[in-house]
């Protein structure tokens, strides 16, 4: 068994799930991973089952919240060391964990993110920035500067695993990540490529992007910052 376990949360990925799962399989089974199926509607779980895939089956749709829970809670009792977020739809690259795992292990990090924005710039779209903005506002609110903080890319250790998986008030999203940083989380990034998803459609809209980031940039300002400290 690895130390190391990619969490797929999958919602209606049929058509990107076995590109997916067959790399890691045939190109890094140095890694273990579990599908979350996260109460698909199309053959998301169908795939898994008749491709004999290490997965799991969410009776309704939960969120990534809680499929990337029900992930963690898995790794947590089957002993591993490091989880990974990875995304079902194809746009993250396997090849980007062992440097994410390099600069855990050599900086003794929490969290790493896979960065699409340590060496290169953003671009001027809507979505960068908001990105933009949602960068200045952990800095300001935290002191560190996240360049990438929508990635969904992201390693978490053995400490973390415990608390993410079991406090219904840690999501992987990035107000959270500022809660956790000001907690004194160590949270480190690394530069990493990310590709386009090739079929299905994001749920990220032009609205639905707009919304997200407002709800991060007024949670990270006000209500994260009203909870309890916790010292981690």
């Amino acid at each position: 068994m690895s130390d190391t376990l990619l969490i797929i949360p999958a919602y209606n990925e049929a058509e990107n799930i076995e590109r997916v799962v067959d790399n890691l399989i045939e190109n890094y089974s140095e890694y273990d991973y579990v599908i979350i199926n996260d109460g698909s509607s199309d053959d998301t779980r169908k795939i898994a089952a008749r491709r004999g895939y290490n997965y799991l089956d969410m009776p309704i749709n939960t969120g990534l919240a809680g499929a990337f829970r029900c992930g963690v809670r898995y790794a947590n009792a089957k002993g591993y060391d490091y989880v990974v977020q990875f995304d079902g739809d194809g746009q993250h690259r396997a090849e980007s964990i062992a440097p994410m795992l390099e600069k855990m292990k050599s900086t003794a990090a929490d969290i790493v993110i896979g960065s699409r924005f340590c060496e290169q710039k953003k671009d001027h779209s809507a979505r960068m920035i908001g990105s933009r903005l949602i960068t200045s506002v952990i800095k300001l609110k935290t002191g560190k500067t996240i360049t990438d903080p929508t990635s969904g890319l992201r390693m978490y250790n053995k400490r973390m695993i415990k608390l993410v998986g079991y406090d219904m008030a840690y999501t992987p999203e990035p107000d959270t990540l500022a809660y956790m940083i000001g907690c004194g989380a160590k949270v480190e990034e690394v530069q990493v490529e990310m590709d386009e998803r090739m079929f299905g459609t994001s749920y990220l809209n032009m609205w639905n992007s707009t919304k997200y980031m407002m709800t991060v940039v007024f949670n990270t300002l006000f209500l994260q910052w009203v909870r309890k400290k916790e010292e981690l």
